[in-house]
């Protein structure tokens, strides 16, 4: 099969092309058929050198940390309510040594895989896997009461602009800040309040919450 992979650190050209076996689901796994991989800042850290991760697999490091696809292939045992040819997403450990999910099959324990939502396409579910926990890990974490107040940075982005959404749906007061190209998005992804980024957000936050916010995600990069 084929993958993308890197035998050097570097900028976008040390990608390239190249041939490894293909993977066979073993017990208690799947084989996805990758449709779309999304390509996330971990993996430019991964390809530029400057991720503290180790890989154990062989040359060349395969990136890619979330895929979109059909399972093609199902191994023994448990098969976690899959079929072949059922649409699903999934995260990928790329330090592992089969490597990433830049490649044409990925073979993941079914416990790692979910259904893609219904309507969306492949590079529509590839971008939820990683951003989509992120933005959860943390609401989890902060565990607000409902009605909370919470400022989110970086509201246009993919963590950001997941937060907003799962924070408004569980009940909280949203104020987000976004560039004047991307209020509208921000806004109709469900915040309250949206302010213009940059320097003295926080005065801009303090100005619609007095008191302050009860908690902020921050996803500005």
């Amino acid at each position: 099969m084929k993958a993308v992979g890197l035998f050097s650190f570097g900028g976008p050209e040390v990608l390239q092309v190249v041939d490894r076996d293909t993977p066979h689901a073993g017990p208690g796994e799947v084989r996805i058929r990758v449709g779309a991989a999304a390509v996330n800042p971990a993996d430019t850290v991964i390809r530029s050198g400057a991720s503290p991760l180790r890989f154990h697999g062989p040359e060349p490091i395969i990136p890619g940390l979330d895929v979109a696809g059909t399972i093609d292939e199902i191994g023994a045992g448990p098969n976690h309510g899959f079929s072949v040819g059922d649409r699903v997403m999934a995260m990928v450990n790329p330090t592992s040594p089969s490597g990433g999910g830049y490649a044409e099959q990925v073979v993941l324990p079914g416990s790692w895989v979910v259904p893609a939502p219904a309507g969306t396409d492949d590079a529509e579910a590839a971008t939820l896997p990683l951003n989509g926990l992120t933005a959860l890990r943390a609401l989890d974490q902060l565990d607000l009461a409902t009605g909370s107040t919470l400022a989110v940075t970086g509201a246009a982005g993919a963590v950001g602009g997941f937060a907003v959404q799962l924070a408004k749906a569980a009940g909280h007061r949203v104020l987000a800040d976004a560039s004047s190209a991307d209020a509208e998005l921000v806004a109709a992804l469900g915040a309250d309040e949206v302010v213009p980024r940059g320097p003295g957000v926080t005065e801009r936050f303090r100005a619609l919450a007095p008191h302050g916010v009860d908690a902020v995600v921050d996803a500005a990069v």
